[in-house]
Order: structure tokens, then sequence, then C-alpha cells
């Protein structure tokens, strides 16, 4: 859940991103630190599994002064892919405020897909929280290979809530929708955040400006 630092006039959120191994998390938040401006990010920090070159997780803050009166301080994880972590998984998920799925377009991968997108519900009902309360956007990763899905198939399979999330296509090696799908995750996080707590906002917040995703 968000902290409110009152004393600094901070509020920090936590934004994981989920999915299969070999999906394209670890690239988003690569990608993302590239390109931002040094005083826009801070240090990532990268755990290597024994096994392969998968990340447990990235750090990343991002700030943004949407929220009247405080800093909004954004702190990106992603998980790792492969099922032997699964408590890894749920350990990042603690207090999450927003996800990003993060699935791969070839159509080999569709069944890992479907299987991360129910992990992903069964792990959160391990902290008693359920998907449909949480802000979440699916990302539609990998859409410059030639064997791919198409994007309403993949809808259709990975977004069944009563209530549809938003989703983006991306090739994130490229940054490709990567920042598109950032944006807009902190805004719905950010929006949920306001209804909640009964918090003023800025104007359309956060916009690219805010969040300072922006190519060197």
């Amino acid at each position: 859940m968000s902290f409110v630092n009152f004393a600094k006039k901070e509020i920090n959120f936590k934004i994981v991103y989920y999915g299969p191994a070999l999906c394209g998390k670890t690239t988003n938040l690569e990608v993302l630190h590239k390109v931002m401006p040094d005083e826009a990010r801070g240090e990532m920090t990268m755990l290597s599994t024994q096994q392969d070159r998968t990340l447990y997780f990235d750090f990343l803050p991002l700030k943004s002064n949407a929220i009247k009166g405080f800093i909004s301080r954004f702190q990106l994880y992603t998980v790792p892919g492969q099922s032997i972590y699964n408590e890894t998984r749920r350990l990042v998920l603690t207090s999450v405020d927003g996800i990003v799925f993060v699935a791969d377009s070839q159509w080999e991968e569709m069944e890992h897909n479907a299987e991360s997108f129910e992990n992903l519900q069964d792990n959160l009902k391990g902290h008693r929280r359920k998907l449909e309360d949480i802000p979440y956007i699916l990302q539609f990763n990998k859409r410059d290979l030639p064997n791919i899905a198409p994007v309403e198939y993949m809808d259709f399979m990975l977004n069944q809530q009563e209530e549809k999330a938003a989703f983006f296509e991306s090739v994130a090696s490229q940054c490709v929708g990567v920042y598109e799908a950032l944006n807009m995750i902190c805004k719905i996080v950010m929006a949920q955040f306001i209804r909640e707590h009964n918090m003023g906002a800025t104007t359309e917040a956060p916009n690219e400006k805010d969040l300072a995703v922006k190519a060197s």
C-alpha cells in the first residue's frame, strides 16, 4: 500500500511489473532508467539469481508533483519469471499499489502468459487481495516479432475481468509503448489514492513533464 511521509511531504507508490519469463519486464525498467535524466532517477538495484541472468527485482524511484502539497515517488519492481522463484514473486507483491502485466506476444508463449496471469491472482490471494481491487494494466510486448498473436486475441485471453484493463502494445527493447504504459499506471494509481483519501490533485496528473520520462 502507498506510504505517506508527512514529515517529508512524500507519498511512496509501489509499481510491480509481472509476467512470464523473458517477456520483457526487466527490459522495460532498463530502458526507462536509460532514457530518464539523472535528476529524475535513482539507482537501479539488481539481484541476480544463481541459475541465470534473470533479475529478482529492479528498483527505480520516479517523482511527480501531481498531488497537491506532496511529492509522489514511484518505486518500480520486477519479479522473476521462473516458477521456482514463486516465493520471491509473492514477496515483491507485498503492499503493491499498481501492476503492469507484461505479456509475450509470440503465439508459442500464450500458455505461459495465461499461467503467469493466473499465478499473479493466486499470489495476491496470499496477501488477501484481489486483482480487480488493484490498479493494473496490460502490456503486450514484442510486437515487432513475426509470429505474434493479434491484439484482439490477447485482450480476450487476458482481459476477462468485469472492468476491462487498459492495454498497450510495446516493443520494450526499442522503448516503444513503454513510457505510455508507465504513465497510465501511475495516473490510475494516483487517481485511486486521491479518491480513497479525498486529497486534491493538480491538473491531469501525472503528465510527461511530471514524470520526467524523456529521452535524453
